[in-house]
């Protein structure tokens, strides 16, 4: 069976939070989805599941965090080029996100981190490997001289 990961969030609006992640993107799955919580597909391997603040609380008997006011994770979103990393953010902002942080551009990575409805911080990624390799061969050039 192949390796997955469900990343559980807890959202004040199961409804809206669906909406938000659809126009970024992910697919919903109804057959794991009902009022109480939304199965949103990123991958065959990949899941986030919204769930609303009393059914996310029959998970745990910690106090839900206001990830408005606290960073409890950061999750990171592999894109394939620099152009689908603004394209998520750009959705992201468009269905009421907010970008956190000005983008990062090291050359051979890509990222605009944005936060979704909720204020759970995503980072959309993308890594040129053979701009990276050149950049870790220099280091160590350097470091050896």
């Amino acid at each position: 069976m192949t390796k997955m990961i469900f990343v559980n969030l807890p959202v004040a609006d199961v409804a809206k939070a669906t909406a938000f992640y659809e126009a970024i993107g992910f697919d919903k799955n109804p057959q794991f989805s009902n009022g109480q919580a939304s199965c949103m597909v990123w991958s065959d391997a990949i899941h986030v599941m919204l769930l609303d603040h009393g059914f996310y609380r029959t998970f745990t008997s910690k106090q839900i965090a206001d990830t408005h006011k606290t960073s409890a994770a950061l999750i990171a979103l592999s894109r394939d080029s620099r152009e689908q990393v603004d394209a998520i953010a750009d959705a992201a902002i468009a269905a009421g996100g907010r970008q956190t942080r000005d983008t990062e551009d090291g050359g051979f990575m890509y990222a605009r981190p944005f936060e979704d409805l909720d204020g759970h911080t995503f980072e959309p990624i993308y890594m040129d490997m053979k701009a990276f390799s050149a950049a870790m061969s220099d280091q160590q050039e350097s470091v050896a001289a």
